[in-house]
């Protein structure tokens, strides 16, 4: 099983953390379901082209947060994630993508005022898209 985790090596986040939270997202959003198996730590380092140590890293931490559990001898596993866990995961992952938008537009100088009329205008043709009223 091949995850859809994709690694910035450019980030200032470190590769380990940037695939737990990949692997939180993919269980909030119901992608991997309880129950479902996880690649191992090596399929994963190999198909991500990171160290062992790195993939051991994530997933030691995703079990101590709850997301997976290892059974000696079957493999890792998507474990059963309290609703709260996985609602406080969403608002985490959707805040870091707005703030990483919000951090390029001011790279492109825009000012805090500009970001937020280009934010609403996208907001306005989503609903409009979506068939949603206007407010």
């Amino acid at each position: 099983m091949e995850l859809p985790v994709r690694l910035s090596k450019e980030s200032r986040i470190p590769i380990y953390h940037q695939i737990t939270a990949q692997i939180q997202a993919l269980i909030a959003s119901g992608q991997l379901s309880s129950g479902s198996p996880l690649p191992s730590i090596r399929m994963l380092s190999k198909d991500l082209e990171v160290s062992a140590i790195t993939t051991r890293r994530a997933y030691q931490d995703l079990e101590t947060e709850g997301f997976i559990t290892t059974i000696q001898g079957k493999g890792t596993f998507v474990a059963d994630v309290e609703e709260s866990l996985l609602r406080s995961v969403k608002i985490k992952s959707v805040q870091e993508a707005m703030k990483n938008s919000i951090e390029a537009a001011l790279q492109q100088n825009y000012s805090f005022k500009e970001i937020e009329e280009i934010f609403t205008g996208l907001i306005e043709e989503l609903k409009t898209e979506k068939g949603e009223e206007k407010p």
